[in-house]
């Protein structure tokens, strides 16, 4: 099994709890971080295990066997898929002040056999889970980060050997500098000003041209576009999520998409008032049905631009972390159909309720799935005027 650099995984462990953690603050002593990892990826968690604790924090440790989950869906029944403990739930989440993934699955097709809607059954219980971590992060006592462990699995799909895989992972996260922090911090600071330049301009709404694609996106009231927060490294986009109802048109996504164990391939997505009114594939396209059928997974809670200059990412990934921060020839845009995110609202979070989100147009789901197209592109910003801009185009913002 291939084993990066012990230099590498330092650096990586530092990123992740030095930087990534507290939206780009680090942790801080006595404070209290849950770390998740695959079972592959244990050398990337001993290493980030031992940043916690010098640091002088408290982790939590949760390994994860993917051979147990699909053992579950093999062999449980619904009454046991729908299982979730509350009680136990709710006091962890109380407990942590912040919670890290390391993602590294062997196969990224073990659940392939298993029927879907097992999994969007045992998915759709979570819902009070991801409210409460949603409610605590809004409450600003909460952060979180993900990051890839590469594997011979993924690294098969991807059509890499593992050490190209891990050549995207090092130079996506600049790991191999001396201070890869440093780094980041930079680039951050390069996103910020973009930020700045996007949310100053009176925007109704996007129009976003490519290849089958002719899509209108309304921004909506007190929406800002985010990014460089720390939150998943690497990551290069910059995102906002726009009002759901005022989305109209079509968009076709190039990419794979990779979910519930199972390759979505071409996925044309066609939209009336904020709703996907149809929803084609060239492969397993049954599977996109079943998962937009979901509650409000037929609405949009995210849109994302990555400028092609800031990622380091030029071959497909097989992961929708890496993909979605995908720079290459023509950079990438995405949507991501499901819930949308509140730090993309310019008011005090703290003050809002359900039915205000609901009234802006925010949008709640127990799904949230990104989806990818790297083809060329123009996104035309419709000002409050009338007047146009352009603000991207084939991979570069444009302002």
């Amino acid at each position: 099994m291939y084993t990066p650099s012990k230099k590498v995984l330092e650096n990586y462990a530092r990123v992740m709890v030095n930087f990534a953690l507290g939206k780009g603050k680090g942790i801080k002593p006595k404070e209290v971080v849950y770390l998740q990892f695959d079972r592959e990826a244990k050398p990337l968690a001993v290493e980030v295990f031992k940043q916690i604790l010098g640091i002088g924090a408290y982790p939590m440790l949760k390994p994860a066997d993917e051979t147990f989950e699909k053992a579950m869906f093999e062999n449980a029944s619904d009454d046991q898929l729908k299982f979730f403990p509350k009680k136990y739930t709710k006091t962890l989440i109380d407990t942590i002040d912040h919670r890290v993934y390391l993602i590294a699955p062997s196969d990224p097709f073990l659940l392939k056999n298993v029927d879907p809607k097992k999994i969007i059954m045992a998915n759709s219980q979570k819902q009070a889970l991801r409210r409460w971590l949603f409610e605590k992060e809004d409450r600003g006592k909460l952060t979180w980060s993900l990051c890839l462990y590469g594997t011979e699995g993924m690294a098969k799909e991807a059509g890499l050997t593992i050490e190209e895989f891990w050549k995207q992972i090092i130079d996506a996260c600049y790991l191999n500098e001396v201070d890869p922090i440093s780094k980041w911090r930079k680039t951050f600071k390069e996103i910020e000003a973009l930020k700045e330049k996007l949310n100053s301009l009176p925007v109704k709404k996007y129009h976003i041209v490519s290849e089958k694609t002719d899509l209108y996106i309304t921004l909506g009231e007190k929406r800002k576009w985010e990014g460089g927060r720390g939150a998943n490294i690497p990551s290069f986009e910059i995102f906002t999520s726009p009002d759901w109802r005022g989305v109209t048109g079509k968009i076709f996504f190039n990419f794979p998409l990779y979910r519930y164990g199972n390759i979505i391939e071409n996925i044309q997505l066609e939209f009336k008032e904020g709703r996907v009114i149809k929803a084609t594939a060239d492969k397993n396209e049954k599977l996109l049905r079943e998962m937009i059928s979901q509650k409000n997974a037929d609405k949009i809670g995210e849109f994302s631009l990555t400028d092609k200059r800031f990622s380091k990412i030029s071959r497909f990934m097989a992961n929708t972390l890496y993909d979605e921060n995908y720079g290459g020839k023509y950079g990438n845009s995405h949507l991501a159909v499901g819930t949308s995110y509140h730090d993309c609202y310019t008011g005090d979070i703290k003050s809002m309720t359900k039915k205000d989100w609901e009234r802006l147009g925010y949008n709640e789901s127990i799904e949230h799935c990104d989806i990818i197209n790297t083809n060329p592109k123009t996104v035309t910003a419709i000002l409050t005027d009338g007047t146009e801009k352009l603000i991207y185009k084939d991979g570069l913002f444009t302002l």
